[in-house]
């Protein structure tokens, strides 16, 4: 059997981040501020907000041109430093 590598992914694309948190203000706010940070000028257009079916918790997803693995591994350490955020995909 062999070993299956994972995708190549080419730099620059567009890459969605999902990021799945307590529904609260501060919670799109922390996202959004991380997002400018890391990746100045994403299509906030490209934005989708998902409530969940109680309304407590919620998924966004954003789109950023992604320049590189490091890149992404900053947003996403970021993102996590947040109590509000519970996982980051």
């Amino acid at each position: 059997m062999t070993k299956q590598e994972p995708p190549k992914i080419e730099f620059p694309c567009d890459y969605p981040i999902k990021v799945l948190g307590q529904a609260h203000t501060s919670f799109n706010e922390h996202v959004l501020t991380v997002m400018d940070s890391h990746a100045p000028g994403f299509d906030r257009q490209k934005i989708t907000i998902r409530d969940s079916s109680k309304g407590s918790w919620q998924a966004m997803t954003v789109v950023i041109t992604a320049t590189g693995k490091p890149q992404l591994e900053s947003i996403f350490a970021a993102l996590k430093k947040s109590p509000r955020v519970k996982m980051v995909l």
